[in-house]
């Protein structure tokens, strides 16, 4: 069994091209997890679920460009896998076709596992909470977390202090699993810049969207006055794509990482496209150094 839920989009979720920002995916999909646990779950037994887990790991790739329309897109959500202290819900987020098909804007998923935070500590699932969760299985392969090298990360130009604003935590003091999408995508951006900044070169890399954002969660971020450190790199470059690693770090002290790949983009065809030459150049001699 699926749960479907109807999500209403926002002019204030739009980025510069008219698409719906890749960290607000993430939001629709935390409605519609939250809305199948909390709102429409066939047991109440499993309502603790909804606000009582932390995120593992997010994994979202992106398929179409979804713009603003005043009509709501569906997001389905289901189980993939139930395990002792951990479930895996799987998503899709899309539109019915006329002929009885569907659109593809998004599919991704997010590993869970149930927390009891006035310890601070994760705990195992209860009978009753994996028979409700059961009902809405479908098994599927689980993916690994990632393999993101620690090392490497020690180009100057890959360095943003990274501030916590108070509205980024929960009733916990936690920062919300969301908020890292955001965290990165700045780290991203201000290192796209420094990169050209360094080189001396007016090179952009025109238009670009994401394609995959992984994302791993190791240890909460907490709401301090004193900054973390996002920490960014090349990890691949190709004909039309290329791959940007993070670490979000407290000292030497890895407190989540992500992947994420980004594709040159045709705004008048809204298609994938080359990227800019120059600017594909000006990655590539990035990776070469960190190699």
């Amino acid at each position: 069994m699926r749960h479907l839920y109807e999500c209403q989009l926002r002019w204030a979720d739009m980025d510069m091209l008219g698409h719906v920002n890749n960290v607000t995916y993430v939001d629709y999909l935390q409605e519609a997890r939250i809305d199948m646990l909390l709102t429409h779950a066939p047991d109440p037994a499993v309502g603790e679920l909804a606000e009582g887990v932390v995120v593992v790991r997010h994994q979202v790739r992106y398929l179409a460009p979804l713009t603003f329309r005043l009509t709501p897109v569906h997001v389905e959500v289901w189980i993939t896998e139930v395990r002792a202290g951990s479930f895996t819900m799987a998503y899709e987020l899309f539109d019915h076709l006329p002929d009885g098909g569907r659109r593809v804007y998004l599919q991704a998923t997010s590993l869970l596992t149930p927390y009891v935070f006035a310890t601070e500590q994760p705990r195992r699932l209860r009978p009753e909470e994996r028979e409700v969760l059961g009902r809405f299985l479908e098994p599927a392969p689980a993916r690994g977390p990632l393999q993101v090298d620690p090392a490497g990360f020690d180009d100057p130009a890959g360095r943003l202090p990274l501030q916590v604003r108070f509205s980024d935590v929960d009733v916990y003091g936690h920062v919300n699993n969301v908020e890292y999408f955001t965290y990165f995508q700045e780290a991203r951006v201000a290192y796209m810049a420094a990169l050209a900044e360094e080189a001396g070169t007016s090179a952009a890399p025109g238009s670009v969207v994401l394609a995959q954002c992984d994302v791993d969660y190791r240890v909460p971020v907490l709401f301090r006055p004193e900054p973390y450190d996002v920490r960014s790199r090349v990890a691949h470059v190709g004909r039309t794509s290329f791959v940007i690693e993070n670490d979000l770090r407290d000292g030497d002290r890895s407190l989540a990482t992500a992947r994420v790949v980004l594709v040159g983009f045709d705004a008048t065809t809204q298609r994938a496209a080359p990227l800019v030459e120059d600017y594909r150049s000006l990655l590539s001699s990035k990776v070469l150094t960190m190699n």
